[in-house]
């Protein structure tokens, strides 16, 4: 078209961008419509997006895709993504990538202990020939800030990106759940029933989300007359949770109910529990957190905070939409909420 026309390839390339105004004259501009018009041309959408790098796809890192958590996840962000036309692709963590922190004891960093996928190039390492050409934006999910900006996702930097239940940052729009007032709802509820001795079976991640439930924890109990916390780490997983359980259903002072940071951390508790002889909730409360659907199947039903997992994903999206116009998005926070169930009970001491 360039020849036909009898101006530059650059030329042809403003012209039919939009983007001559200011920079080609109009008479040059109607010289390359016309041959365009007699050489039939007609613009290949998908072509020019992968030129321009802008291919409507947003990529959704998650830590893993076995746990039922990030499925609404993916869910709400897909539901407002097709809305404006976008689309969502999935990946977990490559290995060596720099979540908000690592696992106790463990070389992975993730909750299930399985290796991730890597999104890199057609050479083995991933699903993504050149990532800063097919992918627009990034929703990172519990994954630290440093991973999109340099080391193992450096490929992706300069990407726009916003993070998920990763926690406050200056430099990244963020959409958090409110945990720690979850948190808080939870040990009141175990107070307000009598509760002093407090166990936290407490996910083993040097993460925002975890520091900020063991926080909000501490500072609840400590304002309790006579209250006491013990804590044991383990990885998000039934057998590492009741090991954790276990040690300490058998101290001294034996915990009247154990505070576990996620549901599966729970099921293990609940494990620990029948192991030592205990009955839920007459011997030993027990509570959860994310309201996962295992909560209502695990018997007695668990008393947990209901994370709202699909808003999270819907809100990030819209989040990255704005910022991929050119918005500043505002940090969102998203609240939890109580959900009382069989699991507690006034302990015997009341």
């Amino acid at each position: 078209m360039a020849q036909e026309a009898g101006v530059s390839q650059s030329t042809v390339s403003l012209v039919m961008g939009g983007k001559w105004t200011g920079r080609v004259s109009p008479a040059t501009a109607r010289s390359v419509h016309a041959a365009a018009e007699r050489l039939g041309y007609r613009p290949n959408p998908a072509a020019r997006n992968l030129r321009l790098g802008t291919t409507r796809t947003v990529l959704l890192m998650v830590p893993t895709l076995t746990a039922p958590f990030f499925g609404p996840v993916y869910t709400g962000a897909a539901r407002v993504a097709t809305s404006h036309g976008f689309g969502v692709v999935v990946a977990t963590w490559p290995d060596d990538a720099e979540p908000t922190g690592r696992t106790t004891g463990r070389t992975t960093g993730r909750t299930d202990g399985r290796s991730a996928a890597r999104p890199a190039g057609p050479s083995g390492e991933g699903p993504f020939a050149a990532p800063h050409e097919t992918i627009d934006g990034i929703l990172a999910s519990s994954l630290g800030v440093g991973s999109l900006r340099g080391g193992a996702l450096g490929e992706f930097a300069g990407t726009p990106a916003v993070t998920l239940d990763s926690g406050p940052h200056e430099d990244v729009p963020t959409v958090d759940f409110g945990v720690a007032d979850g948190m808080r709802a939870i040990a009141r509820h175990l107070v307000s029933i009598g509760h002093r001795r407090f166990g936290h079976v407490a996910a083993g991640l040097d993460q925002w989300t975890f520091h900020a439930r063991a926080q909000a924890l501490e500072e609840v109990v400590r304002d309790v007359p006579g209250g006491a916390l013990l804590r044991e780490a383990c990885e998000i997983d039934v057998a590492s949770a009741k090991e954790a359980a276990w040690r300490l259903l058998g101290r001294p002072e034996r915990p009247t109910v154990l505070v576990c940071d996620d549901d599966l951390i729970a099921a293990g508790a609940y494990k620990a529990a029948r192991a030592r002889g205990l009955a839920i909730p007459d011997d030993l409360s027990v509570t959860g957190f994310d309201d996962v659907l295992l909560a209502t199947a695990l018997e007695p039903e668990l008393t947990t905070v209901r994370l709202p997992a699909e808003e999270l994903g819907a809100q990030g999206m819209t989040a990255l939409l704005e910022l991929l116009g050119g918005t500043r998005p505002r940090p969102r926070v998203l609240p939890g909420r109580l959900v009382v169930r069989g699991s507690t009970a006034p302990p015997h001491q009341a």
